[in-house]
């Protein structure tokens, strides 16, 4: 898959399955790239990666045959277009509680006179970038539906580890208060006809949120693959 086609796939709709970069190495990320996943995105905001690391990773992903994307740290416009003008095919925007903020999001991956991002960028994309919005807190299942009708937002992605914590529950899809709110995010995305992304924590995982209508899956994580791994062949070594 090009990258040229990544973003209009994820705006029909279409399954798409990425990895996530925590460790700033453009090695780590080509590897991750080649495992075979649609999309790497690069955690700017908990991550150990900086602008000045965009340009050899955005690179080092797309060679790898993947679309890179960033999930910046916070939801301002300087963050977002330093992401997009050094490499990322699209955001994804965290700290969004409301309608007005997304709208302000929405703007910042925009030229005029949709938006207002500021042209230039060395290494900006010709495609219109993807615009995904995090749902972390109460205030931003409240706003969902209006989140969801303002242009120029692509879809909603949900943070279950932080939602969680906002609604005071287990990290577990299943769980009886996260369950409920998921399910809210997943019907509201439906009925606006936009596409609804998740962080997983495995391939289980991502395997039930997909079959609830979740089509933007991350089902890796660079820094919890490395442990995961070495822990089992370690155990399977001294076991």
């Amino acid at each position: 898959m090009t990258t040229s086609t990544f973003s209009d796939r994820v705006r029909q709709g279409d399954v798409v399955y990425g990895g996530w970069l925590s460790v700033p190495s453009a090695v780590s990320a080509r590897a991750l790239a080649a495992a075979g996943f649609d999309y790497v995105c690069i955690d700017l905001q908990h991550g150990g990666a900086t602008e000045r690391d965009l340009p050899e990773l955005t690179s080092a992903i797309r060679l790898a045959g993947a679309a890179p994307l960033g999930r910046v740290r916070h939801a301002h416009p300087a963050d977002i277009g330093r992401a997009l003008d050094l490499g990322c095919e699209g955001v994804i925007v965290p700290n969004v509680d409301s309608a007005r903020q997304a709208g302000l999001v929405a703007g910042a991956c925009r030229y005029p006179p949709d938006g207002y991002r500021s042209a230039g960028g060395v290494l900006a994309g010709p495609a219109l970038p993807l615009c995904i919005v995090m749902a972390e807190s109460r205030q931003a299942l409240d706003e969902l539906a209006a989140t969801l009708a303002v242009p120029g937002v692509d879809g909603i992605y949900v943070g279950p580890r932080d939602l969680s914590l906002a609604l005071g529950c287990a990290l577990d899809p299943r769980d009886p208060v996260l369950r409920p709110a998921l399910e809210l995010v997943w019907s509201r995305c439906a009925e606006a006809g936009k596409p609804v992304g998740v962080h997983a924590t495995d391939g289980a995982t991502g395997r039930l949120y997909r079959d609830n209508g979740c089509s933007l899956i991350t089902v890796a994580n660079d820094n919890v693959a490395i442990r995961r791994g070495a822990a089992a062949e370690l155990a399977a070594a001294t076991g």
